[in-house]
């Protein structure tokens, strides 16, 4: 039997099986938990550990690495941090840390990992894992912003335009309505998203209370907006990590869209309390503080968030090769797309010059203010119209408009001022007197309940009644029963005029029929 067996064959079987063998070590690095502090544990044992890099427990929870040291690395935890022990097993998962992203995530409430919140299962479809840490793009892959985005409030698309791939700030104290300009421009979009046109809105809630998350994800519903909106929450029980991490699973989920070739636009509300969080955990892991306490990255987290809203190149082949795209995104890629992002930060007593506000406000390109004395006054929404800006401007909107509302900011901040200095004396001229009557029945043109954004046309009409002193003979009480009447008017006889005004034509004959329209009304008040 043995001699069956030749030795060469069995040298050639050795041959082949040690031929196809891995030589290297092959094991999983695991390290133990040294500490355990507030969301924040130390780690010795991964030294290969890398920066931004998911960490997983044996119970499942998750960390993510922020800090490398020589003999252990500092993570923030995903989860409760009850629910970790000292000395417990971590495993390095290779992985940065990500999110699932694809269409099923439209009409979803999800945390910064991108698990589900609302008990409607999982997220369906194909799934692309988008980091949450990301380059923004580089010059060469982006183009002006031409586009507007209307957010349907007057005063905004008139005096403070926004554009697509801009960033504009919403700035003000607590109670000023800086969440009710967010979710109206959300609920304007629905317009869009008929016309088979979407802009895909993602809005963040950071540290809010679940049950204002809850509310606002109802009125979205409640207006048709979540057919074209994904709401990324960390509450304010959640980890610190989970809520300064929050922000940029939105940004993530809105560069999906961006890359894909369409338009975007992101909530972040707020950032103030994404600072905060970021500060928590900054001051646990040691780092030094800076001006009031914050880390000395501080403005980069926020620089390197906002850089990420962009117009893109509208050049597929060029798009094609933006800098640090996912691979798994790189055969989907078209131009043309944008982010537009819309941060909130909340002021104490109307502090614009404190760190955090003075930091946002030198990385966006403009901001509305809100006010308290306006918002009491019932000027809504309460925009000062003397310190906020858009430095994009007239390019952000449609020529109808630019053409209409060109003076109006300009003639709004110089009424504001004037009014304050009439207060104190009861003579004036007749000119005075016509300008503060025109800025008083223009403020009211510019008063809109909350979640009735207005189609761009209307906004038109009723500024160029307002601009051209077309309400002369209507008193300021009633200036607000007007502008019903004649919008009534002209959606009731007048359809052809306003489809004129949606494609930014301001004609003679338009002019006209606006003027005789306003006209008419305006004989009923004398």
């Amino acid at each position: 039997m043995s001699s069956s067996i030749k030795a060469s064959e069995v040298s050639e079987v050795l041959k082949m099986q040690l031929e196809g063998i891995d030589t290297r070590v092959k094991f999983e690095e695991v390290g133990t938990v040294l500490q355990v502090s507030d969301g924040v544990v130390r780690i010795f044992g991964l030294s290969n550990a890398e920066a931004g890099e998911l960490l997983e427990f044996d119970n499942g929870d998750m960390a993510v690495v922020m800090n490398l040291e020589e003999d252990n690395v500092g993570a923030v935890l995903f989860g409760p941090t009850d629910n970790v022990q000292e000395g417990a097993n971590v495993k390095r998962t290779k992985r940065i840390a990500s999110i699932p992203v694809g269409e099923g995530i439209v009409g979803r409430v999800v945390n910064p990992l991108g698990q589900p919140m609302d008990g409607l299962g999982a997220i369906s479809g194909e799934l692309l894992v988008m980091p949450l840490e990301r380059k923004a793009p580089g010059v060469i892959f982006r183009q002006p912003v031409t586009e507007p985005l209307q957010t349907g409030l007057i005063a905004i698309d008139a005096m403070i335009p926004i554009g697509r791939g801009q960033r504009e700030l919403i700035i003000g104290d607590r109670q000023t309505g800086k969440t009710a300009v967010g979710i109206d421009t959300i609920i304007n979009q629905r317009a869009n998203y008929e016309a088979g046109e979407p802009v895909y809105c993602i809005y963040v809630a950071t540290g809010q209370k679940g049950s204002t998350v809850a509310n606002i994800v109802n009125t979205l519903k409640e207006y048709g907006a979540m057919d074209y909106t994904t709401v990324v929450m960390a509450t304010a029980s959640d980890p610190a990590a989970m809520q300064f991490y929050a922000p940029f699973a939105g940004a993530a989920i809105g560069e999906y869209f961006r890359d894909t070739g369409r338009h975007a636009l992101v909530v972040y509300d707020d950032l103030s309390k994404q600072a905060v969080a970021y500060r928590e955990v900054s001051l646990i892991l040691r780092r030094p503080s800076g001006r009031e306490a914050y880390p000395g990255d501080i403005f980069y987290l926020h620089s390197r968030l906002l850089e990420r809203a962009a117009k893109i190149i509208n050049n597929d082949s060029v798009a094609a090769q933006m800098n640090d795209l996912p691979e798994n995104l790189k055969d989907k890629v078209k131009g043309g797309g944008s982010l537009t992002a819309l941060p909130i930060i909340e002021t104490q007593a109307g502090d614009i010059s404190s760190y955090i506000p003075t930091n946002v406000i030198s990385i966006t390109d403009g901001q509305i203010f809100l006010e308290t004395g306006l918002f009491n006054a019932g000027i809504r929404p309460a925009i000062n119209v003397g310190i906020s800006v858009s430095r994009v401007g007239g390019n952000a909107q449609i020529k109808a408009m630019k053409k209409v509302a060109g003076t109006l900011k300009t003639d709004q901040a110089q009424f504001r001022e004037l009014e304050a200095f009439t207060k104190f004396g009861s003579d004036m001229d007749a000119v005075t007197r016509a300008t503060l009557d025109k800025g008083r029945k223009n403020a009211e043109l510019l008063i809109q309940p909350q979640y009735s954004p207005m189609p761009v046309e209307e906004e038109i009409a009723i500024i160029y009644a307002g601009t051209k002193g077309l309400l002369a003979a209507v008193p300021v009480e009633k200036v607000r029963e007007f502008e019903a009447a004649y919008l009534e008017d002209l959606r009731l006889n007048h359809k052809d005029t306003l489809a004129e005004l949606k494609k930014g034509v301001l004609s003679e004959a338009v002019e006209t029929t606006l003027k005789k329209v306003a006209e008419n009304l305006a004989k009923l008040y004398k």
